[in-house]
């Protein structure tokens, strides 16, 4: 396992990461599950992204379970906070209110004393800036939380609290959690690449296979037992278009013709940025783990005549 530091700070996460992203508490049972953390912790991952709105509060449940039987120190555990997950009109948001009490009930599920990792989870147009910006200062100054970062916010927010942070000598943002993969590119290397450079900002991408459509397992249509059969996921089937199967078609013989599967290539592919810091990916079997944890020797395999190729497949895809 190869280890980024998060941006220019001096924390080092692995650059491959495990996430709880409906998996957790939802479409495994807690015992895989379990059985999943501690496996991708034998193989090197440190890293270990969640969220308080995921599996409504019970994929931190399973984790810190699971994280009972490793050492703290050695693992960065996230979560973020934003959506609906208390009663209230104050039961949501990124107020300092909800912010303290989402946070409280995060470490309490998760069973640690800190978070290593807390992301705004989506920016919040009814709470002033310098109000998220102090509440996560206070959170470090206390112990609570060790770097803040944010997820999904645009460009000129982010620089927007990193100069909040600035003006009044508080801790600005490290990290940032945008969707990164093949099919949906632009923000992070347009609109997020710069500000990165600029203020040091570590990525921590998801959705790296474009939820499962980058395995290939959807060229021939949809299995039974796939996320995408499932009713609860009918918004993936929407995702599922001719156009798009075409093109992971032609990136599966790229990949075959590397020795390696589709997955790993577009893993790989991501890592190729040197501001991304971590690609967070999900697995239900050990089997996905494997083949994820593959996608660090793929980089080393990646050539310019590999990713011009890879280029000339996805020129023209339109942003998803």
């Amino acid at each position: 396992m190869h280890y980024r530091r998060l941006g220019r700070s001096g924390l080092k996460v692995s650059e491959i990461s495990l996430g709880s992203w409906i998996t957790f508490g939802d479409q495994i049972e807690e015992k895989r599950a379990i059985e999943l953390l501690l496996a991708a912790y034998d193989h090197g991952i440190n890293f270990f992204d969640n969220a308080d709105v995921y599996a409504n509060g019970q994929a931190e449940v399973v984790m810190g379970k699971a994280i009972k039987e490793l050492p703290r120190e050695a693992l960065v555990i996230s979560s973020k906070v934003f959506w609906p997950t208390m009663p209230g009109p104050n039961g949501r948001g990124l107020s300092r209110k909800h912010l303290t009490e989402s946070l409280h009930a995060s470490l309490k599920r998760l069973g640690t004393d800190y978070m290593d990792l807390y992301f705004c989870h989506r920016f919040d147009p009814d709470t002033p800036v310098e109000e998220v910006v102090w509440a996560m200062n206070d959170f470090i100054r206390q112990g609570k939380v060790l770097y803040w970062g944010t997820s999904e916010w645009e460009a000129a927010q982010v620089a927007e609290a990193y100069g909040v942070a600035r003006q009044y000598g508080l801790i600005p943002p490290t990290m940032e959690q945008p969707q990164y993969n093949m099919f949906h590119r632009r923000r992070v290397e347009i609109e997020l690449s710069p500000i990165c450079q600029k203020f040091g900002l570590g990525l921590t991408v998801w959705s790296p296979l474009y939820f499962g459509i980058l395995t290939g397992k959807y060229n021939e249509g949809i299995p039974k037992g796939s996320r995408a059969s499932r009713e609860d996921m009918a918004w993936i089937r929407d995702r599922i278009t001719p156009d798009l199967i075409a093109k992971v078609h032609q990136l599966t013989v790229i990949a075959q013709e590397m020795e390696v599967t589709t997955a790993q290539l577009a893993v790989a592919w991501l890592l190729r940025r040197k501001e991304v810091s971590s690609v967070i990916t999900g697995a239900t079997r050990l089997e996905q783990l494997d083949e994820n944890l593959g996608a660090a020797e793929t980089l080393e395999k990646l050539t310019e005549e590999d990713l011009d190729q890879i280029e000339q497949v996805l020129d023209n895809v339109p942003e998803v």
